[in-house]
């Protein structure tokens, strides 16, 4: 009865955010300007939750739009190559490495490494936090990106510090970037770097903003000039500055209601993007032609 209940107050939820509670509160950084009309959002496919459970990252898999995913924490330690629509072509075991709390996924294009974030910390409490990186032909090749975080003294911290989870990154120039999934008070989203290459690392902290609500999933488009941020019942697209910290660059918000509790993103060109919600639904945003 409790999981009838949530599952019909949680799209009501995300509704309601997504139209009374605006963009964001910015704190002096820019406006998030709301830029519906730019986009067409449309559900493009469903995956099937019996093959796919509980799909939390989405990667491009090549130039045909197939994609990458993966289940939530505790599920098994597999990669799933979906079309477009949905449909199931290939189940990859992942060998070497376990599923305690797998988020997202960052894809290293020129390279072609795919990273498995493996830190998803609901108590805020871990001391494993992880990214897997996969390369070789099958992905066989599998490498560990240990680290933590600077700013964590206690595991867990008293609860309006807690802003140590993390659902979302993306590989840029060698680096991955991660972005907190705020569990404390405040709404505060904090942007962490890391080096993409295996060994034990210390995250650096990089930039911070309020945001009202939780990200997800993120992404930067190919050519570098778009970072999408996915929360429940936007996405955040911010545009890199040279020079600047991120959260300088101009800034704006998608509403996405009809996505429901969204968990994953990923560019499929350089200004499209596709995402999906813990039901398997896939969504595409399209950017429409300036008139």
């Amino acid at each position: 009865m409790l999981f009838v209940l949530r599952d019909k107050l949680v799209p009501l939820f995300i509704f309601l955010q997504s139209v009374l509670c605006g963009c964001a509160d910015d704190q002096g950084r820019g406006n998030f300007d709301r830029v519906s009309q730019n986009y067409a959002v449309q559900q493009v496919g469903r995956m099937v939750r019996d093959e796919v459970v509980e799909s939390s990252g989405l990667a491009q898999a090549n130039a045909e739009g197939d994609l990458w995913t993966h289940g939530d924490g505790g599920n098994t330690n597999n990669l799933y190559l979906v079309t477009p629509q949905g449909d199931l072509l290939r189940t990859l075991p992942v060998r070497g490495a376990s599923n305690v709390d797998w988020e997202d996924l960052a894809l290293d294009r020129q390279r072609g490494h795919l990273y498995i974030g493996d830190f998803g910390n609901n108590a805020n409490k871990r001391r494993d936090l992880r990214i897997f990186r996969l390369s070789g032909p099958q992905f066989t090749r599998v490498d560990t990106i240990t680290f933590r975080y600077p700013d964590q003294r206690k595991f867990p911290p008293k609860k309006p510090r807690r802003n140590f989870d993390c659902e979302a990154f993306f590989f840029r120039d060698d680096s991955l970037y991660l972005f907190t999934k705020n569990r404390g008070k405040g709404n505060w989203v904090k942007e962490y770097h890391l080096p993409a290459r295996p060994g034990q690392h210390v995250a650096r902290l990089a930039d911070s903003i309020r945001i009202n609500t939780w990200i997800t999933s993120a992404d930067i488009s190919p050519d570098g000039r778009t970072v999408a941020l996915l929360g429940y019942g936007h996405v955040y697209l911010i545009a890199p500055q040279p020079g600047r910290r991120l959260f300088d660059g101009a800034k704006s918000c998608l509403p996405v209601a009809v996505s429901g509790q969204a968990e994953a993103l990923t560019f499929v060109n350089d200004t499209d993007f596709v995402f999906s919600n813990e039901k398997g639904r896939l969504y595409r945003a399209t950017r429409k032609p300036a008139n």
